[in-house]
C-alpha cells in the first residue's frame, strides 16, 4: 500500500532518468543530467561513442555543491519557478556550438568546462551564453549586458543604462511564464554582435507580496501586467562585442517580440505578435543596417499558437509550422517566403520538430494516429511519404546526432517507466543509456473515450480500486486549461500518486481532457474561446454522468480536485454543478480573469473592456453564492503567479454569504509547492478532507 509519504516525494517513481540530453559539437559525446542515487541533485555525466564507455564529466563537489542547492538567489528561485523545476544541483549546461567547451550553471556561480577541466567563471550572472567558438561569454549582471573572454576572464561591460524597472538581456515576465521564451539575447554565429532585448517596465505597477514567514515587514515586488492593462515595452538592439552604440531595429512597434534569433547566413529573424495574439509576424532583419523583410504572417480569428519549429535551412529556405489546416503540419518557405510545399498534412498535430540532418530529411513528433500517443516520424525536404522511426504505443522523444545516422529514443507507456536507448537511424539498437527502472507495482489506469454533449469524443483515464466494481465514490482530477493535455499514454499518468493513492483509498479517480485542451487541433481547443469555465465544466460534467451511467460511479459522493487553472476548475464545478458535485479542493486558484496577466488570459478571453460579458461569467466570484459542497481552498502566500488574493477575494465572498469552507494555506511557498514537510501535510489534509466528506 502506498503512504502518504510516497505521494508527496519526488522524484515520482521511475521518473529519475537522464535530462537535458545531447550530443557534444563533435559528435563524440552523449551527455546528461542525472542523479546518481535517484534523487533530485543532478550530475552531469557522458558517454563516449567510440569507447563505449559512461563517465562522470562533472561532479556536485566540482561545482561546489552538495545534493541540496542550499539558499537560492530570488533571480534563482524565480526562473525555476518559471521552468517549473524541481530538480536540483546542475540544473542547465550548454555547449558552444562548434568547440569542445561546456557552460554550467552552479548555484551563484556558472562554470566552464574545457580541456577536462571545471572552471569557476562568473558570479553573479543571471543569464549566460557562450559563442559559437567558445571563446568568449556573454552575460547579464544587474540588468546589464557584459561579454567575458573564456581563456582569463577578462570582462567588457556592453550596456550601462539598466535601471529599476529597465533591464538588457533578459526576458520579460509574460515571455518567460507565457510565451516560454526564456532568452533575453542571441550571439551572432560569427560572435561580433549580441542582439538582446531591453525591457521596460517602469510604467507596470508593483505588486507587492509580503513575507509574513520572514522578517516583520519583509516582502517582494513584482512588476505584473494584468489583463487589460500595460505591458512591458520592448525592444530589440544589436551591440558588437567590441563595445558601443547599440543599433535599435525598428519592428514596428510590436506589443510582443515572440521569438528572436541569427540564421545561418548571419541576419536576425525575429517574431512578433500583436496584443490580440491574432496577428503573428515572422521578419528577416540585417543587423547591420537594420533593413527588415517581411518573410510570412500567421493569422487567426481566435489565436495564434507559438512554436520552436522555426529551422532556417543553408541558402535562406526555412522550415515552419502552421496551423492554418486546423492541425499544426510542417511548411518548406523559400528564402523570400514564398511557400515551396506542404511537407505534412492529415487529421492529426505535428508536436515539433527534432532535427533537418544534412541528408535532407526532417525528423519531427506527432500525435498520429492516436492524440494521446507520441510517434517519431521522418520526412523529405522534397516531400512524400512519411517514415516511422518509432513503433510501439506510447510516449516517443529524441534527440538526433548531427550526422543524422544515430538518435536518441526518450519512451515511456503507462506501463513502462521512461527509457532512453541509443539507436541507428532504421531503428536498430545500438545501446541502453537508461533501462526503464524497478519500480513499486503501479497499475495503470484506464482509458475511456466519453462523448461530449456535441458528439466530440473526449479522451479520459480512470483509476479504480482493486477488486470493486461500483458504484463507487467518485473523485475528478482536473486540469481543464487550455493547451495542458493530461491524458497521454505516458508513465506520468500512471505515476499520478495521488490519484493512486486515493484509488488506494476505495475511491474511483477520473482525468478527462475536456474541450480546449492540445493536441488535437484548432477546432477542439478554440471551443472555449472568450468564454472560459463553460465547455470545460459541460465535459467535466458529461464525464460523470457517464460514469454514473456506467454503474461505476455513486452520483452521491462525487468530488473534485485541481491546481492553478485546475483549481479554478473545481470551483467552478461545485458553484455551476452543485447536483453533481459535492466537494472540492481548489489549489491556487484564478478566481477572476482580471486578476490575471495579460499575454496568456487575452490569448483567450480578448481584454476586460473587449468581452465584459465573457470575464464577468467567467468569474468564479460572481458564481461563488451558488456553491452548496464541501470547499477546501490550498494556497501558497508568496505564490507570485496565482497571486493569493484570488483565494483571499472569494474568502470575502464566501464569508460574507455565510458559506462555510476549509482552508490551508502555506507562508513559504509558492505557485508549486517544494518543501517536503508542506507537500506531505498538504496531501494528508486533502486526503482527510475527501474521506470525511465523500467516504
Amino acid at each position: 500500500m502506498l503512504t502518504l509519504d510516497d505521494v508527496a516525494r519526488y522524484p515520482r517513481p521511475g521518473t529519475a532518468v537522464p535530462g537535458r540530453l545531447s550530443f557534444s559539437p563533435d559528435g563524440k559525446l552523449l551527455c546528461y543530467l542525472k542523479s546518481a542515487t535517484g534523487g533530485l541533485g543532478r550530475e552531469l555525466f557522458c558517454y563516449d561513442l567510440e569507447s563505449k564507455q559512461t563517465r562522470l564529466l562533472v561532479s556536485l563537489a566540482d561545482v561546489g555543491m552538495g545534493q541540496n542547492d542550499g539558499p537560492l538567489s530570488p533571480e534563482e528561485q524565480l526562473r525555476r519557478e518559471r521552468e517549473r523545476l524541481r530538480e536540483t544541483g546542475i540544473t542547465h549546461y550548454t555547449w558552444a556550438a562548434e568547440a569542445p567547451v561546456m557552460l554550467l550553471s552552479g548555484v551563484g556561480s556558472l562554470y566552464v568546462h574545457r580541456d577536462g577541466k571545471t572552471l569557476p567563471s562568473i558570479k553573479n550572472a543571471t543569464e549566460a551564453r557562450l559563442s559559437t567558438d567558445g571563446r568568449k561569454m556573454v552575460f547579464v549582471r544587474a540588468g546589464d549586458l557584459y561579454v567575458a573572454t573564456v581563456e582569463d576572464g577578462s570582462e567588457r561591460r556592453l550596456t550601462s543604462d539598466a535601471t529599476e524597472g529597465i533591464s538588457n538581456g533578459l526576458a520579460e515576465y509574460v515571455a518567460q511564464e507565457e510565451m516560454h521564451r526564456m532568452e533575453g539575447f542571441w550571439i551572432s554565429p560569427d560572435a561580433h554582435a549580441v542582439a538582446y532585448i531591453q525591457v521596460d517596465e517602469r510604467h507596470v505597477p508593483k505588486l507587492q507580496i509580503p513575507l509574513l514567514a520572514k522578517a516583520p515587514g519583509a516582502f517582494e515586488s513584482h512588476r505584473y501586467p494584468f489583463t487589460g492593462a500595460a505591458n512591458a515595452r520592448v525592444r530589440l538592439g544589436v551591440v558588437s562585442l567590441e563595445g558601443g552604440e547599440t543599433r535599435w531595429l525598428d519592428l514596428g512597434n510590436p506589443e510582443y517580440i515572440a521569438r528572436a534569433g541569427w540564421d545561418r547566413e548571419g541576419r536576425l529573424l525575429v517574431q512578433t505578435q500583436s496584443r490580440d495574439q491574432r496577428l503573428l509576424q515572422l521578419w528577416r532583419v540585417n543587423a547591420g543596417n537594420g533593413e527588415k523583410t517581411l518573410l510570412l504572417e500567421e493569422r487567426a480569428d481566435s489565436w495564434v499558437n507559438l512554436h520552436d519549429d522555426l529551422r532556417p535551412l543553408r541558402g535562406g529556405a526555412f522550415l515552419w509550422s502552421s496551423e492554418r489546416s486546423g492541425f499544426k503540419h510542417i511548411y518548406l518557405f523559400a528564402e523570400d517566403g514564398s511557400l515551396k510545399r506542404q511537407l505534412t498534412s492529415g487529421e492529426w498535430a505535428v508536436d515539433r520538430i527534432l532535427a533537418t540532418p544534412a541528408d535532407g530529411q526532417v525528423i519531427f513528433s506527432a500525435g498520429n494516429p492516436d492524440p494521446r500517443q507520441r510517434q517519431l516520424y521522418s520526412v523529405s525536404l522534397e516531400g512524400g511519404e512519411l517514415r516511422s522511426l518509432s513503433k510501439s504505443p506510447g510516449m516517443h522523444d529524441a534527440v538526433v546526432h548531427r550526422s543524422g545516422k544515430l538518435y536518441l529514443e526518450i519512451f515511456e507507456s503507462p506501463r513502462s517507466p521512461p527509457s532512453v536507448i541509443l539507436r541507428q537511424i532504421d531503428g536498430t539498437e545500438v545501446t541502453t543509456i537508461q533501462a526503464p527502472a524497478t519500480v513499486p507495482a503501479l497499475s495503470a489506469p484506464e482509458l475511456i473515450t466519453v462523448p461530449a454533449a456535441d458528439g466530440t469524443l473526449l479522451y479520459g483515464a480512470l483509476f479504480r480500486p482493486q477488486g470493486t466494481t461500483g458504484p463507487l465514490p467518485l473523485l475528478v482530477a482536473v486540469y481543464g486549461g487550455p493547451h495542458a493535455q493530461t491524458v497521454t499514454e505516458s508513465w506520468g499518468l500512471t505515476v499520478d500518486m495521488r490519484a493512486q493513492y486515493l484509488a488506494q483509498q476505495g475511491f474511483a479517480v477520473l482525468k478527462l481532457d475536456n474541450r480546449g485542451m492540445a493536441r488535437r487541433g484548432t477546432r477542439f481547443e478554440n471551443a472555449l474561446h472568450l468564454k472560459m469555465g463553460t465547455v470545460e465544466v459541460q465535459d467535466q460534467v458529461q464525464a460523470v454522468q457517464f460514469l454514473v451511467e456506467k454503474g461505476i460511479a455513486d452520483p452521491t459522493r462525487v468530488g473534485v480536485y485541481g491546481w492553478s487553472y485546475g483549481g479554478y476548475m473545481a470551483l467552478l464545478c461545485l458553484a455551476k454543478a452543485p447536483e453533481v458535485f459535492r466537494a472540492a479542493v481548489a489549489g491556487a486558484p484564478v478566481t477572476e480573469w482580471e486578476g490575471y496577466d495579460t499575454h496568456y488570459t487575452e490569448r483567450y478571453m480578448a481584454t476586460p473592456s473587449e468581452n465584459p460579458e465573457g470575464y464577468r461569467e467567467s468569474s468564479v466570484l460572481n458564481v461563488a453564492k451558488q456553491i452548496r459542497g464541501k470547499l477546501m481552498i490550498v494556497h501558497g502566500l508568496i505564490d507570485e503567479n496565482v497571486h493569493f488574493r484570488h483565494s483571499a477575494r472569494l474568502m470575502d465572498v464566501l464569508v460574507k454569504e455565510g458559506i462555510e469552507h476549509e482552508l490551508l494555506l502555506f507562508p513559504d511557498e509558492r505557485h508549486m509547492p517544494r518543501g517536503q514537510k508542506d507537500m506531505r501535510m498538504m496531501e494528508e489534509r486533502i486526503s482527510l478532507f475527501l474521506k470525511k466528506h465523500l467516504s
